[in-house]
């Protein structure tokens, strides 16, 4: 029985890939390595076989013709035969101590019968020319080391929020919810830790660095420039999660809660990006998704708006841009994120 299925999206990533594989191999048979070969044009499929070949009951290598890398994460949940599924992009990698502490608390639960349905864990921004590496950590949020419940949850400081990087979900909670993330967009790592929410009763915190962030190469997605390239599939992505829930159906107050202010990040993201990019058609798009918003729920747009973030990306006429623009400035030197 495999603990954890790691799916691996790749497109033409041959130059760096197998970082990330050599990290996980550290754990051995409690593992599987899911290599998603995604139409890449170079010699990602190549390496992919190679580990197959090498560790035939550790890795799968998965080719499918290209459909983005929400679609590279579909396929890999499809073929996935471990507890828990963890995503783990192809430029990035995992932490080997911190992975072996994940594998030993994974064991227990199986032993005890007490599978969670998420487990979270700290990321590291390892950032190209960064002396300090920024951790985001849950301390003062969840409980350590025991099973907790949505009641449990403390307060989420602005850019704590969980990610694709600090989530592990169990495998059969996302078959359960029929996760399916859109083919051909950027920024679908969203929907991914989003959607599953509602159907999370119980995690679990383990308080390591396990997850590697690797931010500075230029063809990211996150890449400032590439965002603004890419306004339209950042907006259709908070559309769509916009449309996934009415939160007044959502009982728990600390999940509602959460999700809605998930949602004002993305809102927040979508305006920047928008401001920044000093392109009429774009501000026209800003607007037109804060109206889809009040549209869709008018409760959660007035929170939304009325709230700091919602305020400070929302101030009239150029000099309010300016200042939002600067209030972005200054939150990636603190955050890291790009």
């Amino acid at each position: 029985m495999k603990l954890v299925s790691f799916a691996i999206p790749c497109y033409n990533s041959a130059e760096y890939m197998e970082k990330a594989i050599l990290s996980i191999l550290k754990g051995g048979e409690d593992v599987e390595i899911i290599i998603v070969n995604d139409g890449s044009k170079d010699a990602t499929l190549e390496i992919a076989k190679r580990y197959e070949a090498e560790y035939p009951t550790i890795v799968k290598a998965v080719d499918k013709e290209n459909g983005g890398h929400g679609d590279a994460v579909n396929t890999g949940l499809k073929h996935a035969t471990g507890l828990y599924y963890k995503v783990v992009d192809s430029d990035d990698w995992v932490d080997e101590s911190a992975l072996m502490k994940i594998l030993e608390v994974l064991r227990e639960m199986v032993e005890k019968q007490q599978l969670v349905d998420m487990l979270v864990s700290n990321y590291v921004y390892e950032k190209v020319g960064a002396k300090h590496k920024k951790v985001i950590h849950y301390q003062n949020v969840m409980p350590q080391n025991r099973v907790i419940t949505w009641k449990d949850m403390g307060h989420f400081r602005l850019g704590q929020y969980i990610l694709m990087h600090s989530v592990m979900y169990r495998t059969e909670l996302l078959r359960m919810c029929n996760l399916q993330l859109p083919k051909h967009t950027f920024y679908v790592d969203n929907i991914y830790v989003y959607y599953p929410l509602p159907h999370v009763k119980t995690f679990y915190y383990l308080n390591v660095n396990f997850y590697r962030y690797f931010i500075g190469r230029d063809g990211q997605s996150v890449n400032e420039q590439n965002m603004i390239k890419r306004i339209d599939q950042q907006l259709f992505v908070t559309k769509t999660m916009i449309d996934m829930y009415e939160m007044n159906k959502i009982a728990n107050k600390k999940l509602r809660g959460y999700m809605t202010n998930y949602l004002a990040i993305m809102m927040t993201v979508s305006s920047i990006i928008a401001i920044r990019s000093k392109n009429p058609e774009n501000l026209e798009k800003k607007k037109e998704l804060w109206k889809y918003l009040y549209e869709k729920d008018a409760k959660v747009y007035r929170k939304i708006r009325y709230g700091i973030l919602g305020q400070t990306m929302n101030l009239p006429g150029k000099p309010g841009r300016k200042v939002s623009s600067l209030a972005y400035t200054v939150a990636n030197r603190i955050f890291g994120f790009n």
